[in-house]
């Protein structure tokens, strides 16, 4: 048995993901989110290689007579020799190959970097979003809609701490800080069983640890925002911490420029809006064998309009906060236990003259979890372990109250549930082609005396048809015990969570995959999936619903199906000067709820018939490095009136509009697509790095649809409507934007 830790020379941090494997043979594995990997070999002399992404690979000849730890640190790639990226990315393809993992999607914190981004932003939910099987919820959204799932279905986690609101600025950006996160997996099937509560994907977001070896400063000046981050050693080599935070800056401006016209009559101020978030992390090396991570987020968004009038304000945001011991029991058996807590909350406050009211609404959550892997043999790497959460809900808060005492209410209500889950899986090697992981997860949802109860089988397989093709399939079974409560398509910050009741039951799905993988020539890696989604208990809200200081909100919720099926591909290729990726993907998304639509299934607002992306990378020189991306999707579907009856009064003075609907969402939107460019130019500052990253979005202006509206037209004597007119609005032009960002 061989087994030890990855870290990178120059920071000391820890690789996930990297691969470690005997040279010449398919024998390998990957270091786990601690850096750890273990390899399982006979006695005798080997030469295991060591390789990561953008970091020369080692290879170091062992001599294995007992139990071995051997901890490696690899040097980051300085000047890009094309053998060591040839050898890196054929054993990170080989990788693919041979683990029966399928509908899963790695990004690098540096990988995003590289794209061009809507105002210059870096973004890794936006990159994810060009993958094939994950889709946005509209122009220039950080929402992931996974496999026909809506975006409450995703179970995001940061180092371990669930996030309930990922999204910064209405949804146009994601709250996690490109220079603070080290790494992302994404899943969209399959997924392992220590992971549960949502139905359709899993994002698990790691946090850089800090550097432990120097103290480092990085960041960034962009055209609506910047961002800076410290790092270095507390005590060198033995613990490290990381500080980041950035601040959007637009409201300086627009404060400006209502300043300056505030003696305009005509002049409309502009809202005040920004948003700012804050990392924290520190990472304590105990001993050989335990290390101890905290680590902390806190973000908010801030909206304001205020005149002489009328005073609004609203802002909503996450703080989370973890921390996580570590301790290696053997090179064999690992524990990793963490305390978390979550919570996100918004407030709208409104102040008239003699009016005023606040709306709120929170939950928080407080979990402790426990992950242990154990190796048990040459063929079996087992895990097993179990978490348990509390809920509080504070669901829908209204006070209302007016300066002469005419106008006092209170509504709202609050809830408590208890979240538990356990597991235990398995990864079995039964033969050099042959791979089988399979699990099982027991979770439940307690609830004012209401015990939910959930099996949750996991099984994945692989068969390696030849060296470079491999044959996989899996079935996974996720519940849901928390359901986002939205009058929109779009997660939107008013959105609220509830919990699972006597009244409402949990969601349930079941996943199918099957999909094959090739590598061809050493240097493309091709894939295809074909997935089938059954979801049950599906929640949506009644027409005319009101959710806001509702008492009785159960009463507003109808229950239905959904099913999510279709067929990916995608070709990937990050070999030479030349890189990048295409995905396609072909679905098919639809819901039945027998008190909407009469009882007939319809197309959700996100079922996209096709979705492709293009996305390339050409390294023009040592310094230059160009990259462009391409999407296209069909429309969203939209629901539209086909006619409308007008009533009037007898005297013909007052008149009612009544717009007539054929089944939801039967009409689609434009296409929507869209070509970015971006240009990374690298300087030569005295100390440390830097470059200018210039990026044009939507280069050739294509005007996507964002909403429809319908203008009335009116005969200009008689003011008698004569018809209806569809207007579409699009939010985004052509928008040009740099960024400078440094290290030092």
């Amino acid at each position: 048995m061989l087994g030890g830790t990855l870290r990178s020379a120059a920071t000391g941090e820890v690789l996930i993901g990297a691969s470690v494997s005997v040279a010449g043979t398919i024998n390998g594995v990957e270091t786990n989110t601690n850096g750890v990997y273990t390899l399982r070999l006979a006695p005798g002399t080997y030469q295991i290689q060591f390789t990561y992404i953008g970091f020369q690979t080692l290879t170091q000849e062992v001599v294995l007579t007992r139990t071995t730890r051997l901890n490696v640190e690899l040097q980051e790639v300085t000047n890009k020799l094309n053998e060591v990226v040839v050898e890196s990315e054929r054993n990170s393809f080989q990788e693919r190959l041979s683990t029966p993992q399928m509908s899963m999607e790695t990004l690098s914190s540096r990988e995003a970097k590289l794209l061009p981004a809507l105002f210059g932003e870096v973004d890794i939910i936006k990159t994810l979003q060009l993958k094939p099987g994950i889709q946005s919820g509209g122009e220039g959204s950080s929402g992931l809609f996974v496999r026909g799932g809506s975006n409450d279905q995703n179970l995001v986690l940061l180092d371990d701490a669930l996030v309930y609101n990922p999204s910064h600025l209405f949804g146009f950006f994601s709250v996690f800080n490109p220079d603070a996160v080290r790494g992302v997996e994404l899943y969209k099937g399959g997924f392992p069983a220590q992971f549960g509560g949502r139905l359709s994907s899993v994002l698990d977001v790691k946090l850089r640890e800090g550097n432990r070896k120097e103290n480092d400063v990085s960041g960034g000046i962009g055209l609506i925002a910047s961002r800076l981050t410290v790092e270095g050693p507390i005590q060198k080599d033995k613990s490290s911490f990381l500080i980041s935070g950035r601040r959007t800056y637009v409201d300086v401006f627009t404060r400006m420029i209502n300043k300056a016209k505030e003696n305009d009559p005509d002049w409309s101020p502009i809202p005040d809006y920004y948003f700012h978030d804050f990392n924290a992390k520190a990472t304590f090396e105990l001993g050989a064998n335990d290390r101890l991570f905290l680590n902390g987020y806190f973000g908010r968004d801030f909206f304001t309009f205020n005149d002489e009038n009328f005073n609004f304000n609203f802002n909503w945001g996450n703080k989370v906060g973890s921390a996580r011991w570590v301790h290696q029991f053997s090179p064999r058996f690992f524990v990793n236990t963490t305390f978390s807590v979550s919570n996100y909350e918004y407030e709208i406050k409104n102040e008239l003259d003699i009016y005023s009211f606040n709306l709120t609404s929170n939950i928080t959550d407080l979990t402790l979890k426990s992950d242990f892997e154990y190796i048990s043999s040459e063929k079996h790497h087992l895990r097993f372990g179990g978490a348990v959460t509390n809920h509080r809900f504070v669901v829908g808060r209204l006070e209302a109250n007016s300066q002469d005492g005419s106008v006092n209410v209170a509504a709202g209500n609050t809830y408590r549930g208890q979240e538990y889950g356990v597991y235990v899986s398995d990864d079995w090697s039964f033969n050099p082609v042959f791979t089988l992981s399979y699990g099982l997860r027991l979770s439940g949802f307690l609830n004012n005396g209401k015990n939910f109860l959930g099996i949750e089988p996991r099984a994945a397989a692989s068969y390696r048809l030849s060296e470079t093709l491999t044959l996989k399939a899996n079935y996974t079974r996720m519940f849901q015990y928390v359901h986002l409560i939205s009058n929109s398509g779009a997660s939107l910050p008013t959105d609220i969570w509830y919990p699972s009741s006597p009244g409402v039951k949990p969601q349930r799905s079941d996943q199918f995959t099957l999909g094959l993988t090739k590598l061809y020539k050493d240097k493309y890696l091709f894939s295809t999936e074909a997935y089938y989604k059954k979801m049950n208990r599906q929640l949506d809200l009644r027409d005319g619903a009101q959710i806001f200081g509702n008492t009785e909100l159960e009463d507003e919720f109808v229950f239905g199906t959904g099913d999510s099926y279709g067929q990916e591909f995608y070709v990937e290729k990050k070999e030479g000067k030349t890189t990048g990726w295409i995905g396609y993907t072909l679905s098919w998304t639809n819901r039945t709820f027998p008190d909407i639509n009469e009882g007939r299934t319809f197309p959700t607002r996100f079922d996209r018939r096709h979705d492709l992306s293009i996305v390339g990378i050409q390294e023009v020189s040592r310094r230059i490095s160009a990259t462009a991306t391409f999407v296209y999707g069909t429309g969203n579907a939209y629901s539209l009136p086909v006619q409308r009856f007008i009533f009037q009064d007898v005297p013909g003075e007052d008149y009612t509009v009544i717009p007539v609907y054929p089944d939801r969402n039967s009409f689609r939107l434009a296409a929507y697509h869209r070509l970015d460019l971006g240009l990374v130019y690298k300087l030569r500052p005295k100390r440390g790095s830097a470059d200018l990253t210039f990026s044009v979005y939507n280069a050739y202006n294509r005007r996507n649809p964002y909403f429809v509206y319908f203008e009335t037209l009116k005969n200009e004597e008689s003011n008698q409507i004569t018809g209806f007119v569809a207007k579409q609005v699009s939010l985004f032009p052509v928008i040009p934007s740099i960024t400078y960002n440094f290290k030092f």
